[in-house]
C-alpha cells in the first residue's frame, strides 16, 4: 500500500529497533559493562565506552518530558493530521523517544504525565511508536 508518510530509513544500528517496532515492543542496547539503557543505538556506550551491549524490550511505560502542539504542517505529509503533539518521552528503562501523543485532549496533556506505547502500523514493514496516556 503506496503511503505518503516520511518513514524511517534504519541503518545497521537502528535496525533491530525497528524490527522490534514492527513487532509493537520497544528494544533499546544495554550495556552489558555498566547497564545504561541507551537511544539513539552505537557502538559505544555513551556512559563508560563499553561496547559489549544486548537488545532488550523496555515496557513502553513513561513519562511527558516535553511536548510541543503543531498548528501548522512543515511537511506535506503531515497536513491532515494536524493539529498534532510531538513530546519527548522519558521512558522507565531510562532512554528518551520522540514520538506523538494521541487520543489525550489538548488540554489534558501535562509534561510528567504518565504515558504508555502505542502502535501506529503504516505499513505491513514499519510500525510507529506513539504515546497514550497510561490509564488509571
Amino acid at each position: 500500500m503506496p503511503t505518503n508518510r516520511l518513514l524511517p530509513t534504519p541503518d545497521a544500528d537502528s535496525k533491530p529497533f525497528w524490527d522490534g517496532c514492527r513487532e509493537h515492543k520497544l528494544l533499546f542496547q544495554k550495556c552489558a559493562s555498566c547497564g545504561h539503557v541507551r537511544w539513539p543505538a552505537g557502538v559505544i556506550c555513551p556512559q563508560c565506552h563499553g561496547r559489549d551491549a544486548q537488545w532488550i524490550e523496555a515496557r513502553g511505560q513513561g513519562v511527558v518530558y516535553s511536548y510541543a502542539i503543531y498548528h501548522q504542517a512543515f511537511h506535506p505529509a503531515f497536513k491532515d493530521n494536524l493539529p498534532y503533539v510531538v513530546a519527548v518521552v522519558e521512558l522507565a528503562e531510562g532512554p528518551m523517544l520522540l514520538g506523538n501523543i494521541v487520543d489525550c485532549p489538548q488540554h489534558d496533556l501535562r509534561c510528567d504525565m504518565a504515558v504508555q506505547a502505542a502502535w501506529d502500523d503504516v505499513t505491513a514493514q514499519c510500525s510507529l511508536p506513539k504515546f497514550r496516556p497510561l490509564g488509571p
